[in-house]
């Protein structure tokens, strides 16, 4: 796929908020490329400040970490890093989950339930350059036409567009996302502009419904209290 690497000189991102879960990903990591350089993120800005800092070969990201909605973080990964590959590390290992993740460009679907063994063979896989999912997954079943048209949408934003499209989502007003990402509103109102046309939408109330319809499918069911 055009992204081996070498073992002794990978350099792997482990963007995931959970220490414990880090941890295990490390532990797994050592049983593979054990000269490998591994740097920690909690969030998906320190995932982006480690991206800025590191040549990274590979990112193991969790598709719930904090700062992100639904297949967002995925996003913004391949179309600012497009030649990074990305695994995705998840609760959430629901079919129709995983195969929107290799639609959105992921290069492997790692359920957190899977042992350390099983994470060793993914993670191998993937830094041979190849794809790796969960053997009982079909990523040659058809999805809805509607469904896949709408990915394919999402996919051609720019990583500002995604970011924009996320804090549209969140209910922020053009004056709000411009401070946030320290633009002008005058930017801002580009960026909208454009996703409308590449979304094919007419508003940004239809713009937030289509993102909202991919973000809902990527969400980990919360446990219940009882």
């Amino acid at each position: 796929m055009g992204w081996a690497v070498s073992d002794s000189a990978a350099r792997i991102i482990i963007a995931d908020d959970h220490p414990l879960f880090r941890g295990a990903l490390r532990q797994a990591l050592a049983g593979v490329v054990a000269g490998a350089t591994i740097v920690e993120a909690g969030s998906f800005d320190e995932m982006c400040a480690a991206l800025g800092a590191v040549s990274a070969d590979l990112v193991l990201l969790d598709l719930a970490i904090p700062g992100v909605q639904g297949f967002s973080g995925l996003m913004y990964l391949r179309a600012q890093h497009p030649d990074i590959p990305v695994v995705i590390v998840s609760a959430n290992d629901d079919p129709s989950v995983i195969r929107r993740c290799i639609d959105f460009g992921a290069a492997g679907f790692i359920p957190k339930a899977l042992d350390a063994e099983e994470m060793r063979t993914a993670i191998r896989t993937v830094l041979a350059g190849d794809h790796w999912t969960p053997a009982d997954i079909d990523l040659s079943a058809p999805v809805d036409r509607e469904t896949s048209e709408l990915v394919k949408r999402l996919a051609s934003l720019t990583p500002q567009q995604v970011r924009v499209l996320m804090m549209l989502s969140e209910g922020l007003l053009n004056k709000q996302i411009a401070y946030e990402l320290s633009v002008s509103e005058a930017t801002v109102k580009a960026h909208v502009s454009a996703i409308l046309q590449k979304l094919g939408v007419e508003s940004r109330t239809q713009a937030v419904i289509a993102a909202a319809r991919i973000v809902a499918a990527g969400q980990v069911p919360t446990p219940s209290a009882a």
